[in-house]
């Protein structure tokens, strides 16, 4: 059984394409789509998929990744049609060669596991910075429409209280710690996409997520929400490794979808926007509350290992202000009660080694 199996699943897809009348705009045209089978941007994949479905004039998807047969079976029945091609792109790597045009580029490829981010700090952070640069040359060369950055909600650092973070507002971050390889690479990135803008006249967007969540996370991934709603579909009580405390902006991942296809399209230029789901602003407890509710499981403390803390987020606040993208027209479906249960019976119906 796929995904796309899940009746779940595709009645999302549909719901959230009917907020997006922007998509239209897309037709005949082509997007290019990096880290296209991580958990945001293969929600964002899926609605095109969709969309294609049940329309004549196609969006031609060129699913950037380094792997064709894994992107084959994430992607599987639609990767042999027409409209959607398999493009070579490693962020990590200087030896790419796009030679394809496109109208689009939504770039997601980022290195975001905790664990990896420990021990690959170097890569982390290069990856961010070098991966950003090329596709930025690539889109002056080749005369692209706009190039949309995924960030992070760790640009901001720490910061006292529990006020959710607004564009432009940053706290502190410790920059002679390696895990902050990767927020400041994606600091150093969003320079980037602005400086391009400045000087050669590339046009850019950002987004800024919080802590999404879904169906689309793969089962390797060590995440706190995606490692949860994996036990909670296996019917395992949830370890929690922490009081708790930290308040995060979670998002579904067709929500988060759908704001970064309204940013790309309504967006201004230059501009960075948070991605919150005003009624998903919870702390760590509370999200492992509604996951163990959702399944009928425990919540049960443990302790966590030496290695497990250092690959912690140090934002004891991550909560975003979305005022922004809630300008721009957007709104979330999918408060965090209905998307966690959502993620999780999606999951139960998956055979997908849970």
């Amino acid at each position: 059984m796929s995904i796309y199996d899940s009746k779940i699943w595709i009645s999302d897809l549909d719901e959230i394409i009917g907020t997006l009348p922007e998509l239209n705009e897309l037709a005949g045209k082509s997007i290019m789509v990096t880290g296209c089978t991580g958990l945001i941007c293969s929600a964002v994949v899926d609605l095109f998929i969709r969309w294609n479905e049940m329309r004549k004039e196609k969006i031609t998807v060129l699913a950037a990744g380094r792997k064709e047969s894994k992107i084959a079976e994430r992607f599987s029945p639609y990767s042999k049609e027409d409209w959607f091609v398999f493009v070579p792109y490693d962020a990590a790597s200087a030896e790419n060669r796009l030679e394809l045009p496109c109208d689009y580029i939504i770039h997601g490829a980022s290195n975001a596991s905790p664990n990896r981010i420990v021990q690959e700090p170097v890569e982390t952070m290069l990856s961010n910075f070098m991966g950003m640069k090329y596709l930025l040359d690539y889109a002056r060369e080749k005369e692209i429409k706009r190039v949309l950055y995924i960030s992070s909600s760790e640009v901001y650092g720490k910061k006292e209280g529990n006020q959710p973070y607004h564009a432009g507002e940053y706290g502190y971050i410790d920059l002679l710690k390696s895990r902050n390889s990767y927020s400041v690479g994606k600091c150093a990135a969003e320079t980037l996409c602005v400086s391009y803008a400045d000087e050669y006249g590339v046009e850019s967007v950002i987004v800024r997520p919080g802590h999404i969540y879904g169906p689309t996370a793969v089962c390797s991934d060590n995440r706190v929400s995606s490692a949860w709603v994996y036990a909670a579909a296996r019917g395992e009580d949830i370890a929690m490794k922490s009081d708790g405390s930290q308040i995060r902006s979670y998002c579904y991942c067709l929500d988060s979808a759908s704001a970064i296809l309204k940013v790309l399209l309504k967006g201004e230029s230059a501009c960075a926007y948070n991605i919150s789901n005003p009624e998903s602003v919870i702390s760590i407890k509370e999200m492992a509350e509604i996951l163990a509710k959702s399944a009928g499981v425990e919540v049960k403390a443990e302790l966590p290992t030496e290695e497990e803390k250092k690959g912690f987020n140090p934002m004891s606040n991550s909560s975003l202000d979305g005022t922004e993208l809630l300008g721009l027209g957007w709104r979330g479906l999918f408060g965090a009660e209905r998307g966690f249960s959502h993620t999780v019976s999606v999951l139960k119906d998956l055979v997908c080694k849970i």
